[in-house]
């Protein structure tokens, strides 16, 4: 048994209140993370710092949608729209740096950081420390393409920079397919900054993590914090979840929505704005930043259709209506990334740092209950976080929560190093580095039939060299 002041302190240290907490709203676009995030900070004197790369621009509200000031309800909003056109992309970690520093200005009035946003990659770069993520996302992989600049070889064909991945980390180089340019130039990027190995670097951080799970960190302010290693603060994630069928419709309605309050007008002024450093001689770089953003692309030949005396009212009619089915497919396809990202990189994340207790997943998909399914859950969660009491099994929240909190299946070994192993299909000379590949592979179509006609030609052709064989010996003896 404890002696009394032992277990008087031991209480105490499991009733402290987190120090220097962060609350995280994830989710799919559409799903009503904003919302979720100014209820949460009116109910517990939060302000918000937003994590969505689009929204950081300046202007554009309806193409970045931006949540409307008379929607804010007061709440004080931070990294809202603070990226001129004409300024440079952030990175990932002028992200990082920027939010940490809002993030302190935030604490030093008392108040409760609250982030919220759908660049998933923003989020977990934010969330943990020292995270490197070999396997980019689109967007990401566009954010990381200047700092490539002083390093021509990054620019070679694939196999030109897989040959030098292979030459300065083979380790490395034997788990990437020889056509995954953009996993080898990460990793090359990798050995070129830092004259570190990337293999290296990754493994250290296995051997940090399997040795510290569940451990404190940070300083001796930290010590008496419950938090999990890897997080940089006490961090308690909201996943605002809605079922596909239902979050597709919604996305249909919001999108004629956009267009009702002026999206084509946006996109107007974009391609004005081109223009005119166009005439300047000022080259933008479209494949980066805003002009990536889901409403610009796919009303580009629009745009510039309305321009032309050439095009016919029939024709322009036709233009719009591609112009919006491609962006509503856009917009569904990009909410299933979103998900995807969550659960795959980010909840083996948090397994790795045994931190799945801190992800809640809230069911939106029916609006009319969102205050029973999400806000509701929502706060008494928070409220148990914030002074350190114990909190529910995430999985207990809803079904969808019990089915989607689990981990899909077979994912996390596949980035285990330990079990890397390339193999070369003798019949189809396929190259796969995971034992899942090499499973999916075997088990194809294309590979059975490959694998087939070659045996049938083996049976053939080795009676056929033994007889030759045969007669050969013949031949030679006397």
């Amino acid at each position: 048994m404890l002696p009394l002041a032992r277990l008087f302190c031991s209480i105490r240290t499991m009733l402290r209140p987190p120090q220097r907490p962060l609350i995280a709203v994830i989710g799919a676009t559409g799903t009503g993370k904003s919302n979720l995030a100014i209820d949460l900070a009116e109910r517990f004197n939060g302000e918000i710092i937003n994590g969505d790369a689009m929204q950081l621009y300046a202007g554009l509200p309806i193409i970045t949608n931006k949540i409307p000031v008379e929607e804010q309800r007061g709440v004080k909003h931070h990294l809202l729209g603070c990226i001129g056109l004409e300024e440079e992309t952030w990175t990932v970690q002028t992200f990082v740096n920027k939010a940490l520093g809002v993030i302190d200005e935030i604490r030093s009035r008392g108040r409760l950081p609250i982030l919220v946003g759908g660049s998933h990659y923003y989020t977990q770069a934010l969330l943990f420390r020292d995270q490197l993520n070999a396997e980019l996302s689109e967007e990401e992989y566009q954010h990381t393409i200047d700092s490539r600049k002083p390093y021509p070889i990054l620019d070679e064909p694939t196999e030109a920079i897989w040959e030098k991945l292979n030459e300065v980390d083979p380790v490395m180089a034997a788990r990437w397919h020889p056509k995954d340019r953009r996993k080898i130039q990460r990793s090359l990027e990798i050995w070129l900054k830092t004259g570190r190995k990337a293999s290296e670097v990754y493994e250290e951080q296995r051997l940090r993590k399997s040795l510290n799970a569940g451990g404190p960190v940070g300083g001796a302010e930290d010590k008496l914090d419950i938090t999990p290693m890897g997080f940089r603060f006490p961090t308690l994630l909201f996943w605002v979840y809605a079922a596909t069928g239902a979050l597709s419709t919604r996305l249909d309605y919001r999108i004629d929505a956009m267009l009702e309050n002026g999206l084509l007008d946006e996109v107007r002024k974009m391609h004005e704005y081109l223009q005119e450093q166009e005439t300047h001689g000022r080259f933008v770089d479209k494949t980066r930043g805003i002009w990536q953003s889901i409403g610009y692309k796919q009303f580009e030949d629009y745009t510039v259709a309305l321009q032309s005396t050439n095009t016919s009212e029939k024709d322009l009619a036709k233009l719009r209506m591609s112009g919006v089915e491609q962006m509503k497919g856009a917009t569904r396809r990009f909410s299933k990334r979103q998900a995807r990202w969550i659960r795959i990189k980010l909840f083996n994340a948090l397994r790795e740092f045994d931190a799945l207790s801190n992800l809640f997943l809230l069911d939106g998909t029916d609006i009319k209950t969102w205050n029973d399914n999400v806000q509701s859950p929502a706060f008494n969660v928070c409220s148990k976080f914030l002074k350190s009491h114990e909190l529910p099994s995430p999985t207990s929240l809803s079904s969808a929560a019990s089915e989607m909190l689990q981990p899909l299946k077979g994912y996390d070994l596949s980035q285990r190093q330990d079990l890397w192993e390339r193999r070369t299909c003798e019949f189809c000379n396929t190259v796969t580095v995971t034992e899942d590949a090499w499973l999916l592979h075997i088990k194809s179509r294309p590979h059975k039939i490959r694998k087939r006609k070659a045996q049938t030609v083996d049976r053939v052709e080795i009676p056929k060299l033994e007889a030759n064989d045969a007669l050969a010996r013949s031949n030679r003896s006397p």
